[in-house]
Parts: C-alpha cells; structure tokens; sequence
C-alpha cells in the first residue's frame, strides 16, 4: 500500500518547526559563541539536523541570522502591540510595555542577546530591514512617553519638547535593553517586580509622580493572561 501523499500544508508546517528548532538552537549557540564563534557544522549537532539537510532550511549563517532577528523583532512588536492594546491610562499602557518587555527577557534570554549583540554582523541592506523593525519597537515606546507627556501629569506639562521626548524615550529604552546582560530571577525578583522597578523609575523620574499602584495590579493580572509569545514561531494571531 503506497503511503498517503503529504499536503502542502503539512509540508509546509512540518518545515517551519524544522526552522523553529534549528532557530531556538542557533540562538543558544550565538549566545554562547558569538556569530564568528558558531559554525553551521556546530549548529548541525546541535539541532540533531543533517548538515545537508541543514542547508535546505538556511543557505548560510547569514540566513541564519537574519531569520532569527527578523522574527524575533516582528514577534516583539506585536507582542508590545497586544500588551498595550487593553489599556487607556498611560501610566498603565507603559507599565504594560515594560512588563511585556521584562517577560520576553525573562524568557528569551539567549534571543534578546543575539538581537542586542550580533545585528552588526549581517550585511548592509539586512542591516537596514532590522533596524526598520527596531524603529517601529522605538516608535511605540516613544508613543507612550509622548502620551503620558500631553497626560499633562507633573513634570511632564513642561517636557512635551520633541527632543525631550526622545531622550527620555532613550532613557528608558536603556532601563529595557541590557537587562539580559544582568537579570537573575532568583537574585533580582520576578518579571512583576523587576517590571515595577522600572515603571517607577520612569514615572517618578519623568513625571514626578509615583504610579497608582491599585492600576498596577489591574495592568499586570490582564498582560499575564496573554501568552509570552515565541520570538521565532511567526504569529498570525488577532487580538482579543
């Protein structure tokens, strides 16, 4: 008996957790390695994938790169998008920015290094399409210091200055960035917590305010029923 004929479909999905698997393993190995460190021979082993057949997946290193920068910027973008999408205060909609940003960390944390750290390793033009998605992860930052600026709240009445704006944009852009350089759950406390370091910091230092803290709860039990989405599966999901 002749076995049945594979759909399309099916090939198609049976491919893309091929390309999972083999991303999930690459950023562990550039993580540890570096980009110039890691081989696609190494990548071969461990991914349990034919070096052959490793090829079919991704031409070169470059590819490789490319594909896990790509995806991880488009997936946390529309991770930041839905996280903030259930929220009307801007206090509120940028401490869910922040906590969506920690849990992706947390959870992420060889893809978060690979994204900080190895960009500069692909040729120009990719060099060019990763920062456009870098921009946009910047522009819905700066949406919401500029939302929380025309809040009127505090400080923030006499900051509504364009550059200003960006800076303190920068600044807390800053907070976010390096924190899978340092953050050790067990050490630093949980997401909640390190997300709420980071949200009074920003609040107390831009707008001299402290946050309401009953607003908080609310943020943090609506953003946890959200699922920390995988930086190298692509999505296709509507909001809520």
């Amino acid at each position: 008996m002749s076995r049945p004929r594979e759909s399309g479909t099916t090939r198609g999905a049976r491919k893309e957790r091929g390309r999972i698997e083999i991303l999930t393993a690459a950023a562990r190995l550039l993580a540890e390695r570096g980009f110039h460190g890691m081989s696609m021979r190494d990548l071969a082993g461990a991914s349990g994938v034919n070096l052959a057949n490793l090829y079919n997946y991704f031409r070169s290193k470059d590819d490789l790169l490319f594909a896990l920068q790509t995806r991880a910027f488009e997936t946390l973008v529309a991770a930041a998008e839905r996280a903030i999408g259930g929220a009307t205060d801007p206090s509120e909609r940028l401490h869910a920015f922040i906590l969506n940003h920690v849990r992706y960390v947390a959870d992420h944390p060889d893809v978060m290094r690979v994204l900080v750290e190895e960009a500069g390793e692909l040729p120009r033009e990719r060099r060019r399409i990763v920062r456009r998605l870098k921009e946009r992860y910047f522009a819905i930052g700066h949406g919401l210091i500029r939302e929380l600026a025309s809040d009127g709240a505090g400080a923030a009445r006499a900051s509504r200055d364009p550059i200003a704006l960006e800076r303190a944009t920068y600044i807390v852009f800053g907070m976010l960035n390096w924190i899978y350089a340092w953050y050790e759950p067990r050490r630093h406390g949980s997401p909640q917590e390190l997300a709420r370091a980071i949200h009074q910091l920003a609040m107390g230092g831009f707008v001299g305010r402290p946050p309401d803290r009953s607003a908080l709860g609310v943020t943090e039990r609506r953003v946890e029923k959200l699922r920390v989405p995988s930086p190298i599966a692509l999505h296709r999901e509507s909001p809520p």
